[in-house]
């Protein structure tokens, strides 16, 4: 996917994040975690981040840009359906400037990513949710997203995770 001008919102850009953006991608996760009420809970780095989206291109980011100037961003990556067969996009973080929220600019985001899943073959973007985000939640089920209610969220990390790593 190229840089592209947003039919429908004026100067809006959306592009794909490079290695210069990473300062402005941390800032981004700050914010929508501040947002969430989580900023205690962002443990990434400028050089994490680094490695992971242009070293090892576990994920990738789009910016969004209105006139020139940042105001969104996405972070996704590949995940894979054994039922279809076929990897399929997760997206993992869409961050709005409150400023700017209201206007097109995070459905402009999702058709992106929903363009890039269709031309890459995947026939699902999916993402989380937190249960409390009303807004978000009534944003997606207007572009036609729907709740997947029979399924729950695992997670296992910290100590629980080296403990059973180290269990083989």
């Amino acid at each position: 996917m190229s840089a592209e001008q947003v039919t429908g919102t004026d100067g809006f850009i959306i592009r794909q994040a490079e290695e210069r953006d990473v300062p402005l991608i941390l800032s981004f996760i700050r914010r929508l975690a501040e947002h969430e009420g989580l900023l205690s809970e962002v443990a990434a780095t400028e050089d994490v981040l680094h490695d992971s989206l242009f070293v090892r291109r576990q994920a990738e980011v789009l910016i969004g840009e209105l006139h020139g100037a940042p105001v969104a961003f996405a972070l996704f990556f590949h995940n894979f359906s054994t039922f279809l067969g076929k990897a399929n996009l997760y997206l993992e973080d869409l961050f709005v400037d409150e400023a700017w929220r209201g206007r097109g600019l995070g459905r402009a985001m999702i058709a992106c990513l929903a363009r890039i899943a269709v031309e890459r073959g995947c026939e699902r973007l999916d993402w989380w949710c937190l249960d409390w985000n009303e807004p978000s939640i009534a944003f997606y089920l207007r572009m036609g997203a729907r709740p997947m209610k029979d399924w729950t969220v695992y997670r296992i990390d910290g100590d629980a995770l080296m403990r059973l790593a180290g269990s083989l």
